[in-house]
């Protein structure tokens, strides 16, 4: 079984980034489970999604402790949360960031960043102010960790992105190239 954190604040689609990753799994016979885990918060509060998948029927019923790797939607979480609990030895750590994967000290573990604010804003995904990342985040990590293939990726996000599929489809494209690993 194979198991992923997301990290990310409320309306930057951390919880549609899993659910869209979940649908691609699916269409490709894995089994799957995706949930979130937030309270009454409001918009830009942490919250994290979990996303399981494995070739047989998964029986565990409880959020993901020991994630295989983690995606992190929020570059500032690094300083509020210990995104790295848990986290599997080898393990992927997606950041959006500007940065390079080298300014980044997480030992043990592979880095990738992408600029997912900079490629939300081009393609007008959400206010300027507060970007809606997931679907470059997806792009970006589907390059790194070659876990499902992206045309269907391409084929998932209409079923949970309501507005501007095109965009947020060129925009998980235009990740997956320009993700730095």
């Amino acid at each position: 079984m194979t198991e992923i954190r997301f990290h990310g604040r409320g309306g930057q689609g951390a919880v549609i980034a899993s659910e869209i990753f979940a649908s691609a799994l699916f269409k490709e016979g894995k089994y799957v489970q995706t949930f979130p885990e937030f309270g009454v918060e409001r918009r830009g509060a942490p919250v994290q999604a979990f996303l399981r998948f494995d070739e047989k029927p998964i029986m565990l019923r409880c959020k993901v402790y020991t994630p295989d790797h983690v995606i992190i939607l929020d570059s500032v979480l690094l300083k509020t949360q210990d995104v790295t609990m848990g986290l599997r030895p080898g393990g992927w750590i997606l950041l959006n960031s500007d940065k390079e994967p080298r300014e980044f000290s997480f030992p043990n573990f592979r880095v990738a960043t992408i600029d997912a604010t900079g490629v939300a804003i081009k393609y007008k995904l959400g206010p300027k102010t507060a970007p809606i990342v997931n679907t470059a985040v997806l792009g970006a990590f589907i390059r790194v960790s070659e876990i499902v293939r992206l045309d269907n990726i391409y084929k998932s996000i209409p079923e949970y992105v309501p507005v501007k599929i095109e965009d947020n489809i060129k925009a998980t494209g235009e990740a997956y190239e320009m993700v730095r690993f």
